[in-house]
């Protein structure tokens, strides 16, 4: 029978389609993994820690009995709505793994910063974030800096809600006979949603909107890849906004590195050469490179680094937190900006 492994970590992501969980131990890396397809409840308070606890705790039990993991030390949450949800996790989530699990240091990171160290490591530069929303986060290890990720009413310009409903947009104007439609768009809605006149009826009500006009975003790439004009500038105009961003928070100094991380990357050249067409006119000293990990990954790059004495990542009272239950050590950044 293997011998227990004593102390070990945890690493959570939380996020719209569930949770990711690891066990793991500082040097060997992941020991066990599990997840859950129930994402976390949000309310009048955020996000919910009561809710979280519940999934979480039976499901790091088990793992720590896979893992032979005796006792958790550390652990990292990091969770989607953080920067603007999160007041309640940062209120009651370490006494609560405290009490319930034994842990003694928790890190609370918003999603964009498991992303970020996901793709990047703890290294200076800026991440791309772009799935169904859109957010970059950079930090030259003095501080963080965030633009965008506001919500598909707001922002999130160059994701794939924003995506789909630019193209849509064209595919009302070719309904009409308006200038900047597209057949092509048109015939490629009709036949994934049905008549275009239905679209207003099928969208505004609906509370998922934007994962529904994310759907349509690799129709817009694959109509782009068929050369539609109007696509090619829907993509076109998604890297131009993706570009701003990351100019906006990416360190100054040095030749800094961009990471690309998200599923949107997945529509490939049609999207990716126009980004690295516009990052090299706005940052022209910077290197374009794909994430090296997801989120979990960061999360699990930073427990092991808290369990190991090489955290060096800046804290952020919003982006990333470490603290003990009684709320000593909680780190802050000495310039961020949120």
């Amino acid at each position: 029978m293997t011998a227990p492994t004593g102390t070990g970590f945890l690493a959570v992501d939380s996020g719209g389609s569930g949770l990711r969980v690891v066990v793991g131990s500082g040097g060997r890396g992941p020991l066990a993994r599990g997840a859950s397809d129930e994402p976390v409840r949000t309310g009048a308070r955020g996000i919910d820690p009561g809710h979280l606890m519940g999934q979480l705790v039976p499901m790091a039990r088990a793992l720590c009995a896979e893992a032979r993991v005796e006792r958790l030390d550390t652990a990292v949450v990091g969770a989607a709505g953080l920067a603007s949800l999160g007041d309640a996790l940062r209120a009651e989530l370490p006494g609560a793994l405290a009490r319930e699990l034994g842990v003694r240091r928790v890190a609370l990171a918003a999603d964009a910063v498991t992303a970020y160290v996901g793709a990047l490591g703890p290294r200076p530069g800026a991440v791309i974030a772009a799935g169904t929303g859109m957010i970059t986060i950079g930090t030259d290890l003095t501080g963080w800096r965030r633009a965008d990720g506001w919500g598909h009413l707001l922002g999130d310009c160059g994701g794939g809600a924003w995506i789909g409903r630019a193209g849509l947009e064209a595919v009302m104007r070719a309904y009409d006979g308006r200038t900047g439609g597209s057949a092509r768009l048109l015939a490629s809605a009709e036949d994934m949603f049905g008549p275009a006149a239905g679209l207003p009826g099928l969208l505004y009500p609906r509370t998922d909107r934007p994962a529904v006009l994310a759907s349509f975003a690799p129709r817009v790439g694959a109509c782009a890849s068929d050369g539609d004009p109007v696509a090619v500038e829907i993509l076109r105009a998604a890297a131009r906004h993706m570009a701003d961003s990351a100019a906006a928070v990416c360190p100054a100094a040095g030749e800094p590195v961009v990471g690309l991380t998200g599923g949107l990357f997945k529509m490939g050249a049609g999207l990716l050469a126009p980004l690295d067409e516009e990052l090299a006119r706005r940052l022209p000293r910077a290197r374009r490179v794909m994430a090296e990990g997801d989120p979990l990954h960061g999360a699990v790059r930073i427990a092991d680094d808290l369990t190991t004495g090489s955290f060096t990542l800046p804290g952020d009272e919003k982006m990333l937190c470490v603290t003990s239950p009684t709320g000593e050590g909680v780190t802050h950044a000495a310039d961020a900006r949120t």
